[in-house]
């Protein structure tokens, strides 16, 4: 096993970015066709409309992103992965792209699970938050956790993305306390996320989703392994996947714990499909592989600008992920 499709989490992608991807490249055209007749309106034209970076429409329109230029990247260039992970939102393309569910099913589970989360958190858990930062070391941010805990506040650890990067949850109104203690201990604030994710009180979601989402859809076993973003299992059936949504609504992602598994099946290249500003360039991933972007930008390049990128990526591609600093603003997971 040497290859890895990667399924970033959502973070920012309007319709200004995305859009003549979606409309112009034939992989994408025909998803997005798919997707149309599965929801019964124009997704482009939803899309195009849709205030937020993370509308219903734009959550959609970014699977069915993330599955085309994993598609395009096969096509384009012959990769061949042998495993594929999807942490967090990116769950949803992964089902996809390895045949868990069609492509018809992931809108459905896209807008259903879109749907669940407004209507959960509208009346569940208002106050609670998820907010990133970088440069905190863990003994930093236990002493942290342990003065919240001292008075009776709340908090998970939601995501564990890199060494000092992390994801906290806790009540909105212990916000601007936490950001004056990052600062204090050398930390930076990144982005503050609502609704929140990945916690074990979230028990009521997960069995909304499991009552109300998952028995709507058919899971088959994958064609290729799909990896657990919450401790790097591989999972070899439709049940197991499912487990793994469920799963990760109410269990934190650990995404160096993906990055050792995988360098443990062998894995030495990733392809990050879709638009990414996270998973691909953090310093756990960026040390560990070869990292491949296939995105709408490159997607939308002339054939021999994409291909000179692409086979060059060994020093071009890794400059030029590597000099980007780990510290980008984090991506608001969703799902």
């Amino acid at each position: 096993m040497t290859t890895a499709l990667i399924f970033p989490g959502m973070g920012p992608a309007s319709f200004d970015e995305v859009g003549s991807f979606m409309v112009a490249n034939p992989i994408a055209r025909e998803l997005v066709r798919i997707a149309d007749e599965t929801l019964g309106y124009s997704l482009v034209d939803a899309f195009r409309l849709a205030e937020g970076d993370y509308s219903h429409p734009a959550q959609i329109a970014f699977m069915i992103n993330c599955l085309a230029s994993a598609r395009w990247a096969v096509d384009r260039f012959g990769i061949e992965p042998d495993i594929c992970v999807g942490p967090s939102f990116g769950q949803k393309a992964a089902l996809a792209f390895a045949g868990v569910l069609s492509v018809p099913d992931a809108v459905r589970l896209t807008a259903r699970l879109a749907v669940c989360m407004d209507e959960y958190f509208a009346e569940e858990h208002t106050d609670i938050v998820t907010h990133s930062f970088v440069r905190v070391p863990a003994d930093k941010l236990a002493d942290l956790r342990a003065e919240l805990d001292a008075v009776g506040e709340w908090n998970e650890i939601s995501c564990y993305i890199d060494d000092g990067f992390f994801m906290l949850s806790l009540r909105e109104s212990r916000e601007e306390w936490l950001q004056q203690r990052l600062r204090a201990v050398g930390g930076m604030s990144l982005y503050t996320m609502r609704p929140p994710m990945h916690c074990p009180q979230f028990a009521g979601l997960r069995d909304r989703v499991a009552d109300e989402v998952l028995p709507t859809l058919d899971f088959a076993d994958p064609r290729l392994p799909v990896m657990a973003d919450q401790d790097g299992t591989v999972l070899r059936t439709g049940a197991q996947v499912a487990q793994m949504l469920l799963d990760g609504i109410v269990r934190p992602l650990r995404w160096p714990d993906v990055v050792t598994s995988l360098r443990s099946l062998g894995v030495r290249t990733v392809c990050v499909a879709g638009p990414d500003s996270l998973f691909g360039r953090v310093a756990c991933t960026t040390n560990s592989f070869d990292v491949i972007p296939a995105n709408p930008r490159l997607a939308m390049m002339p054939a021999r600008r994409s291909g000179a990128y692409f086979n060059n990526r060994s020093s071009h591609v890794g400059s030029a992920i590597r000099t980007n600093s780990p510290e980008v603003p984090a991506i608001p997971v969703t799902g």
